[in-house]
């Protein structure tokens, strides 16, 4: 994408919360985790001397005898709410009235957009479509992010780092939805957005879109990599099974490398644990359900990396590959 292609991009009205994502989402996490290390240096020195939380020096900002002992909802938190929703009230207006609707000319079967893009906050989903199913992609996928936030409060049995930010006392939730929601989701936006050009194909930023390139990849299935026909398997079948062989190799043949994918990345994920704020203490809190409800969701996260990195670099498709799904 050549540089008036970008700004033709940037400047579209529909992508102008990607934009604005571009800046917003570093600067607040930047601004998260200053607050975190602040208040972690705190903690560190309330700890070493207990006597000093009797005292004023409870707080990251610098004491004021100005302040009252109790904080009340009104005016302080109604007022400072008050003026926020002025603000973003008058953005709002602002922006409306300077931007126009993103609308587009009525459709014409005759003549189709070149990329088709979804709207910015599904362009994860159709990101996506290029390395699933589109069943699992555009179903199960999105269900199980609603299901594993859902589930968040039930499997988090770690007291600490509720109602104030902390780095040191909530590592494994940080980077857990840093690599979740930063680094795949809105990573895939960012490629849907600026990468993927007319028939949705990788053009790397300084590439002009060119609607008439053929992309010459060619992409496998992991059975066809392995030379898997099925031959073997119908030695084994009935006459009236054999043509069904080959596709029935392809099935068993699925289920080894994903189990063995499940084994490698349960211990990666177990090794990560144990490296951040989950100590035995933690595991002992938790249930068996709560255990296996963690483990698996986790692992599914980093399934998505994996097909990617599978797809991009070693043309692979599909590991299993079955006459009603394929993964």
């Amino acid at each position: 994408m050549d540089w008036h292609q970008i700004w033709e991009v940037v400047s579209t009205p529909d992508n102008v919360p990607i934009v604005a994502l571009l800046f917003l989402v570093p600067f607040y996490t930047w601004y998260a985790f200053r607050q975190a290390i602040a208040n972690d240096r705190l903690i560190a020195v309330l700890g070493s001397d207990p006597a000093a939380a009797k005292s004023q020096y409870r707080k990251t900002q610098p004491w004021d005898p100005k302040w009252e002992r109790e904080v009340h909802t009104w005016p302080y938190l109604m007022r400072m709410e008050f003026l926020v929703a002025i603000i973003v009230t008058v953005i709002l207006m602002a922006w409306s009235l300077t931007l126009n609707a993103p609308l587009e000319e009525p459709s014409n079967p005759n003549v189709t957009m070149n990329p088709a893009k979804a709207p910015w906050y599904f362009l994860g989903l159709q990101e996506m479509l290029v390395y699933f199913d589109p069943w699992i992609a555009g179903v199960v996928m999105p269900t199980l992010i609603i299901v594993g936030l859902m589930a968040v409060p039930y499997i988090d049995t770690n007291p600490l780092g509720n109602g104030y930010y902390t780095y040191h006392q909530r590592r494994f939730a940080i980077w857990t939805f840093l690599v979740g929601f930063i680094g795949l989701w809105v990573v895939m936006i960012v490629i849907g957005t600026f990468i993927r050009g007319p028939g949705w194909m990788w053009f790397w930023p300084g590439q002009t879109w060119d609607a008439e390139r053929v992309d010459y990849a060619v992409n496998r299935n992991l059975d066809e990599v392995f030379r898997i026909n099925g031959s073997w398997l119908a030695v084994m079948l009935p006459a009236s099974a054999k043509p069904n062989a080959a596709i029935w190799a392809r099935v068993i043949f699925g289920i080894f490398p994903l189990a063995l994918f499940f084994v490698v990345a349960g211990l990666a994920v177990h090794k990560i644990c144990m490296m951040t704020d989950f100590s035995r203490k933690m595991y002992r809190r938790m249930s068996l359900v709560q255990l296996v409800t963690m483990y698996t969701f986790l692992i599914l996260m980093i399934s998505l990396p994996v097909k990617i990195l599978l797809r991009l670099v070693f043309t692979i498709k599909y590991i299993w590959v079955t006459p009603w799904f394929s993964i």
